[in-house]
């Protein structure tokens, strides 16, 4: 029995058969020449110019920061490792531009391969001639980089649950006051942690009244936030600290706690077991927040609540209320970002000592695509950019002390340009919810 179906005049007509041997036609993946083009860029400046036109002087890698021999120093020319690391990266770049011909997604280890060989190849053109000591570089990334993993992650939180965190650089200018005030007049470090903790929570209190209650300009508020505490912390630098710095201003560093047996690996060990408490838990926390926002109910809301607030309300959420919470414990994060500043690395606080860490973890979100893991990523880069300022200025090197004082910003700009178009937020970041 055949089927009919009925026209507008009540005529019956065949129902149309469906067309067999037909194979519907899949849209094929647009080509993005952008990522190949970056890889060979930073291909031929690594084969070029820190390879063909870089000095043959000698450079030796030490791979040990004591006196244990288990991996001898690797000593070669820098024009030799600059042109090797520029093979190595045209290679992968190669592989790159194969794949996106055949629109196929280019790997993220391609790109890894192209930056280590970049970096590999800049180490070795910067210290031309003296040596590179592999595990202070690499020691000081991790401590220069807390600080930002710290900001990133509660960025991260912020976005994930609609709230664009712009006062992160003020809550670790008040998580380093606090942290260093407690710890000098109690001589606790357990207190001075907490005392950070409560007072980067209390900026991301005012920054969620403001956004969710007043419905005032996320970005705005946080604006106005750092310009406050700078001078309220400055002010009292100058008032209370300098002139009582021994009674107020002395907490020392957290002492650092070394795990036996894992501290003994070489080059590895002294890295990541080796460190101050802050660090630990900031090796925690990556983990732990990643495992919060994708692999919990609590974290399934969350993003929920950054993406479409108005379907979370319709399931019973109360927005407004999981954002406020959120973006405090978001600030208790970076409010222990601030105490790795002072007890965790410098020993004191120092005016203004979160030198735009904030902003650059903000960058860090952006670069990690609001993931946990790709924050703390970002965000070692942007450490070991500012170590690196720190080496190149110890080994003399002819390259202007101005040009790597900018490093870190510099790096900064050029990798949120690289990712600008390429990654969208969560829809509802900065967007107030008003309940209808």
């Amino acid at each position: 029995m055949s089927t009919v179906n009925a026209d507008a005049s009540g005529a019956s007509t065949p129902a149309p058969r469906p067309v067999s041997g037909v194979v519907p036609v899949v849209p094929q993946r647009p080509r993005s020449w952008r990522t190949p083009v970056l890889l060979a860029v930073a291909s031929l400046i690594t084969l070029i110019v820190f390879g063909l036109l870089g000095r043959d002087a000698s450079v030796s890698f030490v791979w040990s920061s004591g006196g244990d021999a288990v991996f001898a120093p690797t000593t070669g020319s820098s024009r030799a490792i600059g042109i090797g690391a520029g093979v190595v990266s045209l290679a992968a770049t190669a592989v790159a531009f194969w794949l996106t011909a055949g629109r196929r997604r280019v790997s993220v280890w391609l790109s890894i391969v192209v930056g280590v060989a970049f970096l590999v190849g800049l180490t070795a053109w910067v210290g031309a001639g003296a040596s590179v000591p592999v595990v202070f570089l690499l020691t000081g990334t991790i401590s220069l980089s807390t600080a930002i993993v710290f900001g990133a992650l509660a960025g991260v939180i912020g976005e994930r649950v609609g709230i664009i965190n712009i006062a992160i650089e003020a809550q670790l200018l008040a998580g380093a006051f606090t942290a260093a005030i407690v710890a000098s007049t109690t001589g606790s470090w357990v207190a001075a942690l907490v005392a950070a903790m409560v007072s980067g929570a209390l900026i991301a209190i005012v920054l969620a009244a403001f956004a969710i209650v007043y419905l005032v300009d996320q970005v705005i508020v946080g604006v106005v936030l750092i310009a406050l505490v700078t001078a309220v912390t400055n002010f009292l630098y100058s008032a209370v600290l300098a002139p009582n710095s021994s009674e107020f201003n002395n907490p020392g560093t957290l002492p650092k706690i070394r795990i036996p047996l894992l501290a003994d690996i070489p080059v590895l060990g002294p890295v990541f077991f080796d460190q101050r408490l802050t660090t630990y838990l900031m090796f925690v926390l990556v983990p732990l927040t990643w495992f919060v926002l994708f692999r919990t109910k609590w974290g399934l809301r969350i993003r929920a609540l950054g993406e479409h607030p108005l379907a979370a309300d319709t399931v019973g959420i109360n927005v407004n209320r999981w954002r406020f919470w959120t973006v405090t414990i978001a600030g208790m994060i970076a409010g222990l970002g601030g105490a790795s500043l002072t007890i965790g690395a410098v020993g004191a606080f120092v005016r203004e000592m979160s030198a735009g860490q904030g902003f650059i973890a903000l960058a860090a979100v952006i670069l990690g695509r609001w993931n946990p893991w790709g924050a703390a990523l970002a965000a070692l880069l942007f450490g070991f950019a500012s170590n690196f300022r720190i080496w190149a200025g110890q080994v003399g090197s002819t390259i202007p002390p101005e040009i790597i004082g900018m490093t870190p910003y510099v790096v900064t700009i050029l990798a949120v340009a690289v990712v600008a178009g390429r990654v969208i937020g969560p829809k509802a970041a900065g967007k107030p919810y008003l309940k209808e």
